[in-house]
């Protein structure tokens, strides 16, 4: 079996595949669009002696934000294998081929959306953003509210305008992605909806929502709010409807607060299991991280282990300076090194995946299970570790 990316000359083979996988099919002037866009070097395939392809799955380099600073990831999608090739370890060798790969890109984290969570857990990847889904009746609407400023329709969509509100919305969490030009143009204005904006006071973007109406309901494809006098505004807008639609669809933060703001807070809520992260490169990430502050210099032991990519595996030293700036000092050469102290705390990459990109205490897990350590040095860890909320707008 080769493991390589793909050429220009593979795309009917890798297109042929994604459609058998992923159950569409397209014209064939659809696949004559899709082929000037062809990037075939974030492709990755497995292939047979033969030459022909077994398998593939997409690398995208993309930038996310993580605790207010943005980190280089590589996004998985599109996996996929022809049946006949399935369980002969082809995206296993696909997966720990893209996780040296992005280590050399210097992606230090990788995101996912799974088709099975429990799988991708065997290659390390973890649960680290949900959502909240609301499916709000007219009449349980946030009342309306007179606001400084004012929504107005954006019939031709500014890219400029909406991005500037993105991104200070968006670096807010930990998870959400940097979205260029390109990414705008094709992956979110491609919907069919209607665009509104809210400008303060000062007549500067403060809040946006991307809507879209039809059969009575008001299904909302994309939402920023920067401020609480333009989330106000922007349910007033959406409320202003009441008379078109009997319900409204919405996605939201995991910690969104409107039902405690509800006078009637019964409105349908879901929480989705939404996106998988992985730590690819744990020295060169909690280098970058932002650890909180604290009174004085002080560090832990830290036992990791990670089955498919090596260079993480080891003994450590974490140590962090009073402002906050961390760093991993390698003390042995893995599991069972005699450099591991009583008190070490002992945890996967899953497990290190889980406290600092999807916002889990290491209290909790130490309460799983899904870690060790003694109590003192556990709490070290997690005031080191700042809460900030995981949230994903985008999807890949």
């Amino acid at each position: 079996m080769e493991i390589r990316q793909l050429r220009a000359s593979d795309y009917e083979e890798r297109m042929a595949l994604s459609q058998y996988a992923f159950q569409y099919q397209l014209t064939p002037e659809d696949m004559e669009k899709r082929r000037s866009k062809y990037l075939p070097e974030q492709d990755w395939g497995a292939f047979d002696e033969q030459g022909a392809l077994l398998s593939a799955l997409l690398l995208i380099p993309l930038e996310a934000w993580v605790q207010g600073k943005l980190f280089s990831m590589g996004g998985i999608a599109g996996v996929a294998t022809w049946p006949d090739a399935r369980r002969q370890g082809c995206v296993n060798k696909l997966l720990v081929q893209t996780l040296e790969t992005m280590k050399n890109n210097g992606q230090t984290i990788s995101m996912l959306h799974p088709f099975s969570f429990p799988f991708y857990r065997k290659y390390g990847y973890e649960l680290t953003v949900e959502r909240k889904k609301y499916t709000i009746e007219t009449r349980l609407l946030p009342p309306r509210r007179e606001t400084p400023g004012q929504v107005k329709r954006m019939p031709k969509p500014d890219i400029e305008v909406l991005n500037g509100v993105y991104t200070a919305y968006a670096s807010r969490f930990s998870g959400t992605l940097v979205r260029t030009w390109d990414w705008w143009e094709n992956r979110i204005l491609t919907k069919t909806g209607n665009v509104a904006v809210y400008y303060n006071e000062n007549e500067t973007a403060a809040g946006y929502l991307f809507y879209q109406i039809e059969n009575g309901k008001l299904t909302v494809h994309d939402w920023a709010s920067t401020t609480e006098n333009s989330r106000v505004a922007l349910w007033t807008f959406i409320g202003n409807h009441d008379s078109m639609i009997t319900e409204v669809n919405i996605i939201v933060p995991a910690d969104d607060p409107l039902p405690y703001l509800l006078p009637d807070p019964r409105i349908k809520q879901e929480v989705i299991p939404y996106f998988m992260s992985r730590i690819v490169d744990a020295e060169a990430f909690i280098e970058g991280y932002a650890w909180a502050a604290s009174e004085r210099a002080e560090s832990v032991t830290l036992e990791l282990s990670d089955a498919h990519a090596p260079w993480n595996n080891g003994v450590y030293r974490l140590d962090w300076s009073a402002e906050g700036s961390g760093r991993l000092v390698r003390k042995g050469e893995g599991s069972g090194s005699s450099d591991v102290g009583d008190g070490a705390i002992v945890c996967d990459i899953q497990s290190l995946t889980a406290m600092l990109l999807g916002n889990r205490k290491p209290s909790l897990l130490v309460e799983a299970g899904r870690i060790r350590g003694s109590a003192d040095e556990v709490s070290k860890l997690e005031i080191r570790i700042p809460e900030r909320t995981s949230y994903l707008m985008d999807f890949f």
